[in-house]
């Protein structure tokens, strides 16, 4: 572990705050996923993913998940209602006292209303930060259509930062490498403008509240984490 991680840890345990709820944005491929692992670590808040709620209820057979795989299974998008109800449902989980990190939710504008208003109506609980982790498209581009996956070990590499030793076969087992079917260009540009079109609305949302901060994300990971908390630190005081 490198010495500023442990020293973000450090002072970490050593905070007086809660850091509360906190929205973590990006474009597909700022390592969202990542940063939210090491915000788990530093903070011992729980993470919240809608993804991960909707396959959980209806692994469960829930009445919120039968009635999610039904709408599914119509061919339907789930109505923000529904993945509202089982955003309420996490959040009524001890885990949550000190905080959390939402992580593709509140992605609409009424998403985020519904959120801040639920929020607002409890007693003692912070209202949402958000903090976007930034990084240049051409490089986020190369990040997405560069990536490489052993089909056996799992192992991601990438042809452009972090390539095999021999083109086009893993270093572990041997195996040829693949690239997944939605790693182009094209859909990389479309993920792109659905992304920009649903969550600029949310930024500026934020913004005009004063509850927002960009973080550079082309930096190591420890960095980029610590960036985070200073953000939430500063939108905190």
């Amino acid at each position: 572990m490198s010495s500023s991680h442990t020293n973000l840890e450090g002072r970490e345990q050593g905070r007086k705050t809660a850091p509360g709820p906190i929205l973590l944005l990006g474009a597909p491929g700022v390592g969202k996923g990542t940063q939210a692992k090491e915000l788990v670590k530093i903070w011992g808040i729980p993470q919240i993913s809608t993804g991960d709620l909707l396959r959980g209820n209806v692994a469960q057979g829930t009445e919120l998940g039968r009635t999610a795989k039904e709408i599914m299974g119509r061919g339907e998008l789930v109505p923000d209602s529904l993945v509202n109800e089982m955003v309420a449902v996490r959040l009524e989980q001890p885990d949550t006292a000190k905080g959390y990190i939402l992580d593709g939710f509140p992605r609409t504008l009424p998403q985020a209303g519904w959120l801040d208003s639920r929020l607002a109506t409890q007693a003692g609980v912070l209202p949402v930060v958000a903090v976007s982790i930034q990084v240049d498209y051409n490089q986020l581009l190369r990040r997405i259509t560069g990536r490489r996956n052993c089909p056996v070990c799992q192992t991601i590499y990438n042809v452009h930062g972090k390539p095999p030793k021999r083109d086009g076969f893993c270093d572990v087992d041997g195996a040829a490498l693949v690239q997944r079917a939605d790693d182009t260009e094209k859909v990389f540009e479309e993920r792109m403008k659905a992304y920009a079109a649903s969550t600029a609305p949310v930024v500026e949302h934020y913004r005009a509240m004063g509850r927002f901060a960009e973080v550079d994300g082309d930096r190591p990971i420890a960095e980029i984490a610590a960036g985070i908390v200073a953000a939430v630190e500063r939108l905190r005081s």
